[in-house]
């Protein structure tokens, strides 16, 4: 009878603690983790819309509910540089209607889903907009000092608690932040900061810090949600090739890109 009594104490000792335990603390409790005790982000996650890093949304783009968006700043008004408001005030040319790279932060921004698989080495993250994929090496490798110019750029990530911290940079400045159009440099460096909120909620912090175009960082902060089981599989996505029917017919010049 003693030892059931001891027993049921230790068991009501624990039940009061948990609802004696902060929300926060209790729900990061309950999140996925890999063997090394690091959060697993593994999964398919719905994510805002965001058209325009400047406005607010609160609307998933594949219809889960729960996703939110902070922008930054007014629309159109953002702190350019000399060199950023000419950029935004001259001619630009939306490469993705050529069927060319969106880049890693318009990717970020676009309305369908994306994968992440993770293991203690690396983070991979699948976006079904082009069916590309961008890793992140979070091992503690090094960032090159020279990184050669691309689309996605290099990604470079480390823990702090448990939140995971990713910073891109090496981009080609061939595209811009966001489907509308802000532009960008090759002085561009994206850090993202990763965080659970809940086991099917992640936080989803943004900043862009480009001083050859801004004349401070730029930051959003977003709610992903966990897809639910049974629409948590990527769709095929394909861009149109050949698209001539741009600019009065006639297709421009691209920089450093040999076309027919």
């Amino acid at each position: 009878m003693t030892v059931r009594l001891c027993g049921s104490i230790v068991v009501l000792t624990a039940v009061i603690a948990l609802f004696l335990m902060p929300a926060s603390v209790a729900a990061q409790a309950g999140i996925p983790r890999l063997p090394d005790g690091k959060p697993d982000f593994s999964g398919v996650w719905d994510r805002p819309r965001i058209g325009d890093i400047t406005r607010n949304s609160t609307a998933c783009g594949s219809g889960s509910l729960g996703c939110k968006q902070e922008g930054t700043g007014t629309p159109g008004e953002l702190p350019y540089t000399e060199y950023g408001k000419s950029k935004w005030e001259g001619n630009r040319v939306d490469w993705t209607a050529y069927c060319l790279p969106w880049g890693y932060s318009r990717s970020w921004q676009t309305e369908y889903p994306v994968e992440i698989i993770q293991t203690p080495k690396q983070f991979a993250i699948l976006f079904e907009s082009n069916n590309i994929f961008h890793k992140v090496k979070i091992d503690g490798t090094p960032r090159p000092q020279n990184l050669e110019p691309s689309w996605l750029g290099k990604s470079y990530g480390k823990w702090e608690g448990d939140t995971l911290v990713i910073e891109t940079s090496g981009f080609n400045a061939l595209t811009y932040l966001d489907t509308g159009e802000h532009p960008m440099s090759d002085q561009l460096v994206i850090t993202e900061r990763m965080r659970y909120i809940d086991p099917n909620h992640l936080s989803y912090e943004i900043t862009w810090t480009d001083p050859k175009t801004y004349t401070r960082p730029l930051k959003n902060t977003r709610t992903f949600v966990r897809m639910e089981k049974g629409k948590d599989e990527l769709m095929e996505y394909w861009c149109m090739e050949n698209n001539k029917d741009l600019l009065d017919g006639r297709v421009p010049k691209f920089p450093g890109y040999d076309q027919p």
